[in-house]
């Protein structure tokens, strides 16, 4: 069975958002990842080289094969915050309506930066995506 590529490491969450390149998006990265912490209690971790994640679960494939992975995770790319939410398809419509500029995948959030958006909402579907 293949492992998968990004695993947890031992690299330090606050050297990696320090680290952030742009201000705005280094600031915007430090609330989101207060805003996880807050909704999880748990402390951040890294994923793979870029990945902050928070609390763990374990991901139950089609296939059967099971892995620990984080709840929840955001991820500073260049074009966008990715945020990693638990939603699958089943996002919350009434809020995603009223959270501002953003896109959607799967499992993750796209956000240009923080002032885009609402930050309540985004904390409200945090929280939601960590009830799931």
């Amino acid at each position: 069975m293949a492992e998968p590529k990004t695993k947890e490491t031992d690299a330090n969450v606050e050297e990696f958002l320090d680290a952030i390149a742009d201000e705005t998006q280094r600031e915007d990265s430090k609330k989101v990842s207060a805003m996880m912490e807050n909704a999880t209690s748990a402390k951040p971790k890294m994923y793979g080289a870029n990945i902050v994640g928070f609390g763990n679960h374990t991901l139950k494939y089609a296939s059967g094969r099971e892995q620990e992975w984080m709840k929840i995770g955001f991820s500073p790319r260049k074009a966008n915050l990715t945020l990693y939410l638990t939603m699958d398809e089943n996002w919350d419509e009434d809020l995603l309506s009223q959270l501002g500029k953003h896109k959607l995948g799967k499992g993750c959030l796209y956000i240009k930066r923080l002032s885009d958006i609402d930050e309540n909402i985004l904390e409200k579907l945090i929280e939601k995506s960590v009830e799931k």
